[in-house]
């Protein structure tokens, strides 16, 4: 049994050294899903912002609001703080853009954040 004192104490060690990669390894695969998340909601928002925007008698105003809202709802107001609308045009006819921008904050101890900027864009509707 003079084996069996020998590893006393080695499970911890072992746990310890593994916790040291897999610990970090889930973090930095969480904060890609969060960027990717809230990448996602932002562009789906300044895509619809663009389109209620074009619609006939709207302005940009109306589409940045739009966006702000579903920002808002969909993970939460500070995101929504930078979205700016204006007109535009793509390939000569008139069009509206929408650009959001946030910064995603780190999961860890450290770290600067993660900016994200997205624009959706939608041909207005003119009078025939």
């Amino acid at each position: 049994m003079p084996r069996a004192r020998d590893e006393r104490g080695s499970a911890v060690v072992d746990f310890v050294l593994v916790m040291l990669v897999l610990v970090p390894l889930v973090l930095g695969v969480m904060q890609v899903a969060l960027v990717l998340h809230v990448r996602n909601t932002l562009e789906a928002a300044a895509t619809e912002g663009a389109r209620v925007s074009a619609s006939l008698g709207a302005t940009p105003a109306d589409g940045s609001e739009r966006a702000r809202q579903m920002i808002s709802t969909s993970i939460a107001d500070r995101f929504a703080r930078d979205v700016t609308a204006a007109r535009t045009s793509v390939g000569g006819l008139p069009a509206t853009v929408v650009r959001a921008q946030a910064s995603v904050p780190p999961l860890g101890l450290w770290g600067p954040g993660i900016t994200v900027e997205v624009e959706g864009r939608a041909l207005a509707e003119v009078e025939p």
